[in-house]
């Protein structure tokens, strides 16, 4: 979809979207008072939820103009993510009715920034025309191919700023969204790094793919053995940007957890469902995306984020429940279910990051838990962190973004829960609290560093439409890791 911007003038172009609250109709600029009235004819009333649609033609006019017009409900309760709703109500209409351009009217609002407003639609244009349909014979398109948004002339700078970061986040959550749902004898560990490496080429960070030898080299035992099963080899992506070269010592670590298909291992999953696995490198494709973002912005501050892809499958050279591993930073781990792959990887991932790439905060982001679904739903990420400053960063940047999260306890007993007679730890903490105790397994490999995991086993796929998402990956983690990565310049 192609998204310009215009001046504000009577004279708007095509036909047109509305974004009206519950208590400011009075206030709001109608371009026409035919279309309040229709509307309102139809019981329109700015509620949460509500849209309207009319035609009506204009003194002069060739052909009737459409109008669709959706509810922001009451101006106290609202914020960015029902503005982003909101709009996708309306372009889901704008798509029933075949429009194919639509200006948004400006509203008269200072409940939130201009620049938030601007990019918040944009983004919900981009999200709610993506599809995958790569492999589709015949391909349905969206009716709508441009959305014009319309602005005050002395608000033109802030319209402008987030035309273009709603832009950038809009493409950068759907780069993510395409690596999800490639099945996975296509998004092999290999074809991930080269994702990886095309995000780097177009919105410049550099990529750096280490394979199998020199991950052995660096001692990444544990990363190892859940990839050993699979002929396709493991890779180690390293992304990099130095936005602030002056200040080499701080940089941010974002980690994504890279299985890109997850059998369970020994400890086989169920055949029901299994197919889905193919979304458990939806942490890897968060950073991807995430890092196209920071890129392509240009934030000020240096950012590295690590993935370690690999395959859990199973053969004769894959490990076993009962064996007792190594890591990159010494500790040994006993296995205790080899469905419980990805805090092995992490493990070696996020050491790697705060000892070779010398980050001095990292973030997680991991598929990680079926817990997460049962305690969360799909509508919320988990969060455990050892450093409560830091949620707060991420309690804003959730704001900014829509995507909810929720902080977990992390008390000194859970991490007894990963202890064991055999090992310094062991993969699993039990049924008990199996989110927590899977996020605290990877806190013993941060080194003391300010850390944040978030568990996106229940809010990295969508198994229906939402208002401005399709059915498959949702991107999520994408546009909260930028605005968190926003806080620190």
């Amino acid at each position: 979809m192609d998204v310009r911007a215009l001046v504000y003038s009577t004279d708007l172009a095509g036909d047109l979207m509305l974004l009206v609250a519950e208590d400011a109709i009075d206030e709001y600029k109608w371009p026409n008072s035919t279309i309040r009235t229709l509307c309102e004819g139809q019981g329109f009333s700015g509620k949460f939820g509500e849209t309207a649609y009319c035609a009506y033609l204009e003194e002069g006019a060739q052909r009737p103009r459409k109008a669709i017009v959706s509810g922001l409900g009451k101006t106290s309760e609202l914020c960015l993510e029902k503005v982003r709703k909101a709009c996708g109500k309306a372009l889901k209409e704008a798509d029933k009715r075949k429009v194919e351009t639509l200006t948004l009217v400006p509203w008269a609002l200072d409940v939130l920034p201009v620049v938030d407003v601007i990019r918040a639609v944009t983004e919900a244009a981009f999200l709610y025309s993506y599809r995958f349909d790569r492999y589709l014979s015949e391909k349905k398109e969206r009716s709508l191919k441009s959305l014009q948004v319309s602005y005050d002339a002395s608000q033109e700078v802030d319209a402008v700023r987030g035309l273009k970061v709603g832009q950038t986040l809009g493409q950068a959550t759907n780069i993510a969204r395409n690596l999800v749902n490639e099945p996975a004898n296509y998004m092999t560990p290999k074809q991930l790094a080269e994702e990886a490496k095309m995000a780097g080429e177009k919105f410049g960070f550099s990529v750096e793919v280490l394979e199998k030898d020199a991950i052995e080299e660096l001692g990444m035992t544990a990363f190892l053995e859940v990839g050993k099963a699979s002929a396709n080899h493991p890779r180690l992506i390293i992304m990099r940007h130095l936005g602030n070269p002056e200040s080499s010592e701080q940089i941010l670590g974002l980690v994504g957890k890279g299985i890109t298909f997850d059998s369970g291992g020994l400890s086989i999953k169920p055949a029901q469902g299994m197919g889905a696995m193919k979304f458990d490198m939806g942490g890897a494709a968060a950073v991807i995306g995430a890092m196209s973002a920071i890129a392509g912005e240009n934030l000020r501050l240096n950012v590295v984020a690590v993935v370690a892809a690999c395959e859990n499958l199973i053969s004769g050279t894959g490990y076993r429940p009962g064996d007792i591993i190594g890591s990159m930073s010494g500790k040994t781990i006993q296995i205790e279910s080899t469905d419980a792959e990805g805090r092995l990887t992490l493990a070696d991932a996020v050491y790697y990051t705060v000892t070779k790439e010398r980050a001095d905060t990292v973030v997680d982001v991991a598929t990680l838990t079926g817990a997460a679904l049962i305690a969360l739903g799909n509508t919320t990420t988990g969060v455990i962190t050892n450093d409560d400053g830091l949620y707060k960063r991420l309690q804003a940047a959730s704001e900014q973004s829509g995507e909810r999260v929720w902080q977990l306890p992390s008390f000194p007993e859970y991490r007894e829960q990963n202890k064991t007679a055999g090992a310094d730890l062991k993969n699993t903490g039990g049924r008990e609290a199996g989110t927590i105790t899977a996020g605290l397994f990877i806190e013993a490999f941060v080194e003391e560093k300010p850390w944040l995991h978030l568990d996106i086993a229940g809010t990295a796929y969508t198994s229906k439409e939402q208002d401005y998402l399709t059915e498959g990956g949702t991107g999520v983690g994408v546009r909260i890791l930028y605005h968190f990565a926003e806080s620190f310049v």
